[in-house]
C-alpha cells in the first residue's frame, strides 16, 4: 500500500487546510517536489488552479504543474509523463461522477493507480477523496439538477476498499450529509468512513492516521450494527493504526 491524504473538506485556496497540505508535502520526503493538480471535478478551473499554486507553490515551495482533461485529450504518453513523474498527485473537488467517467475513457484511473504503487503522494478534497475509495457519497447529481437532485453512491478507484463520505459534518444545498450517509451505509450494508471539513486520514504503507486542522473535526467510522446504523469517531493519535483496523468493527 502506498500513500494517500484523503480529505474531507475546507478550502485549499484559502488556506484552510494548510496542515494538512503541509503532511501531504512532507510525505513526498523531498525538498521540492513535483505536484501535480487534477481539476477535472471542477471542470477545469482556472481559478481553482491558480490557488493550488498559491498554496503548494508559493506557500510549499513544491514544483507545480496542472493536467487538464476536458476540452483536451491528451496523449496516453502525455498523460503518462504527466502522472508518472510526479512526486505528489492533489485532485481538486467537484463533481465525482463526471470526473470518474472522464478518468475511465482517458485510461487516467489506470495511470493513477501505477502511480501509488511506485510511491507517490497521493491527495485530494472531497471528490479528490472520494476517487480513492471503492465507492464514495456524492453530491453530483445537484450539478445536473439542481432544483431536484438526491446523494448518490459514486464508484471510486478502490485502493481503500471502504465507502467514503467526505464533508461528513457538512451540507450541500441545505441537504445534510450525515444522515442521508447513514441511510447508504445501511442500504449497502458498508463500512463507511466519514470525514468532516478540516480533516483528513492519511494512509501510508498499509497504516493509517486522521489528522485535523480545526478544533472538533474529525473521521467517524459508521457501519451497521444490528438493525442500526453505528458512528464511532476514530481517535486521534500520532501514531499509524493497522488499516485493517479501520476497514472493520
Amino acid at each position: 500500500m502506498g500513500k494517500i491524504v484523503a480529505v474531507g473538506g475546507g478550502d485549499m485556496r484559502e488556506g484552510e487546510t494548510l496542515p494538512i497540505d503541509r503532511e501531504v508535502v512532507e510525505l513526498t520526503g523531498r525538498a521540492r517536489p513535483k505536484a501535480l493538480f487534477i481539476p477535472t471535478a471542477s471542470y477545469d478551473s482556472v481559478e481553482y488552479w491558480e490557488g493550488f499554486q498559491k498554496i503548494y507553490c508559493g506557500e510549499l515551495g513544491c514544483e507545480t504543474a496542472v493536467l487538464y482533461l476536458l476540452n483536451l485529450a491528451p496523449s496516453e504518453a502525455e498523460l503518462e509523463e504527466s502522472i508518472l513523474s510526479s512526486d505528489l498527485i492533489y485532485v481538486g473537488g467537484g463533481n465525482t461522477l463526471k470526473m470518474m467517467r472522464r478518468w475511465r475513457k482517458l485510461g487516467v484511473d489506470r495511470l493513477l493507480e501505477r502511480a501509488y504503487n511506485q510511491g507517490t503522494v497521493l491527495a485530494g478534497v472531497s471528490a479528490g477523496a472520494i476517487c480513492w475509495f471503492s465507492y464514495g457519497h456524492s453530491d453530483s447529481m445537484a450539478f445536473y439538477h439542481p432544483d431536484d437532485w438526491s446523494y448518490i453512491r459514486v464508484k471510486g478507484m478502490g485502493l481503500i476498499d471502504s465507502l467514503a463520505c467526505p464533508h461528513f459534518d457538512g451540507e450541500t444545498d441545505g441537504v445534510k450529509r450525515q444522515q442521508d450517509f447513514l441511510r447508504m451505509v445501511r442500504r449497502h450494508r458498508a463500512m463507511g468512513i466519514g470525514i468532516d471539513n478540516h480533516c483528513a486520514i492519511v494512509f501510508v504503507d498499509g497504516g493509517f492516521r486522521v489528522i485535523a486542522c480545526r478544533p472538533g473535526a474529525g473521521a467517524y467510522q459508521v457501519y451497521k450494527d444490528g438493525q442500526e446504523v453505528a458512528v464511532r469517531e476514530i481517535a486521534q493519535i500520532q501514531e499509524l493504526r493497522p488499516v485493517s483496523t479501520l476497514l472493520q468493527v
